[in-house]
């Protein structure tokens, strides 16, 4: 059959439209598959600091997401790996206490020295908040650090770390409130995160999001 011009470029236009959606697909698979893999590995070594992303607290009371993960600093600290434990999270209106403070506290009464911790209490976002541990080691001349979070945020916080001029590894905590459909959902979300993330910059995609 004879394909006029017109029929040769709708063909054309068809196959390529195909072959994006395609490549969509596979890079959003890829990005789930890295999500999760990530969030399974531990790369706990010897870095500069040891940082410990920041979740709800109440009243000076870490939330169970955030004992979890505080509770994984607590097994890394006797391991030498760091001098430093760098603790983040700003507060909500009304808050007495920031995240930082809550989670500083609850390490100080759990065996880390206080002379050890530093706080990064300004942040609101994880982008925000790694932008300020960036500055806070930089101004030590420091920039490795192993973060600590739940397994499904492991990936695009290191992401964000190393956007930000840090050298970074994950140690996921293993202990993670976030199971079943909740964390399924969220490393969905994440997936996402990361994809457009890597695409337009994770700081554009933070100003965008949160």
């Amino acid at each position: 059959m004879l394909l006029l011009p017109t029929d040769r470029r709708w063909r054309a236009a068809l196959l390529a439209g195909v072959a994006l959606a395609a490549l969509v697909v596979l890079y959003s698979f890829v990005s789930l598959w890295q999500v999760w893999s990530t969030g399974r590995s531990d790369q706990a070594r010897p870095v500069d600091a040891i940082v410990v992303l920041g979740a709800a607290q109440y009243d000076g009371r870490p939330s169970p997401q955030l004992a979890a993960r505080l509770d994984q600093v607590v097994e890394l600290w006797p391991q030498d790996l760091a001098p430093l434990v760098i603790v983040t999270g700003g507060n909500q209106p009304g808050d007495r206490f920031t995240e930082a403070e809550a989670s500083a506290n609850y390490l100080v009464d759990r065996g880390v020295p206080e002379s050890a911790i530093l706080l990064e209490d300004a942040g609101s976002t994880t982008y925000e908040s790694l932008e300020d541990v960036a500055e806070i080691l930089e101004a030590r001349g420091l920039d490795s650090v192993l973060i600590v979070t739940d397994p499904y945020h492991a990936l695009r916080s290191r992401l964000i770390a190393q956007e930000v001029g840090m050298v970074a590894y994950v140690s996921p905590t293993d202990t993670s409130v976030v199971t079943g459909v909740s964390s399924a959902k969220r490393q969905l979300g994440e997936a996402a995160g990361v994809a457009v993330g890597r695409i337009i910059g994770f700081e554009r995609l933070s100003g965008l999001t949160d």
